[in-house]
């Protein structure tokens, strides 16, 4: 499974990133290009601050669904989203592009980090798990705009 935090991985999401525009259309689900573009970027937020969790999150989530996450089958179209990642508003194109594409290179910057806080809904994470966890979720979405 490819991964965010290696420099292939980073450089893939980058060049497809570079590809959107502001009138891409999904092939799939309601979203816009922005709200795709400001969805994407709660993922990447949650890991990069690696902030403590007591959470034990959802032992269905985490006993059926976790592996989904990190390995190599792809996710099915119109998967659910959680009610907070949903844009429920316009969002702008370039502003969302320009945070997105930010934290993204932060993401994979973190190559070297050691300790990896729990996720709050699927629990614990190895550095391998994360970074190929990220490189699915933007790879879902952006083949979901066709790029």
């Amino acid at each position: 499974m490819k991964s965010l935090l290696t420099t292939d991985g980073h450089a893939e999401i980058k060049d497809r990133l570079a590809k959107l525009t502001e009138n891409s259309k999904g092939q799939w689900g309601k979203m816009t290009v922005g709200q795709m573009l400001w969805h994407c970027q709660y993922p990447l937020q949650l890991a990069i601050e690696n902030r403590p969790n007591t959470s034990k999150g959802n032992w269905f989530i985490r006993t059926f669904f976790k592996k989904s996450l990190y390995n190599d089958k792809p996710w099915r179209k119109n998967l659910p989203t959680a009610p907070q990642l949903k844009a429920k508003e316009p969002k702008d194109f370039s502003t969302e592009y320009e945070a997105l594409t930010r934290l993204v290179d932060e993401f994979a910057q973190l190559h070297d980090r050691e300790t990896w806080h729990p996720h709050p809904a699927f629990g614990t994470f190895t550095k391998n798990q994360w970074g190929q966890l990220e490189f699915k979720h933007l790879d879902h979405h952006l083949k979901q705009f066709g790029v």
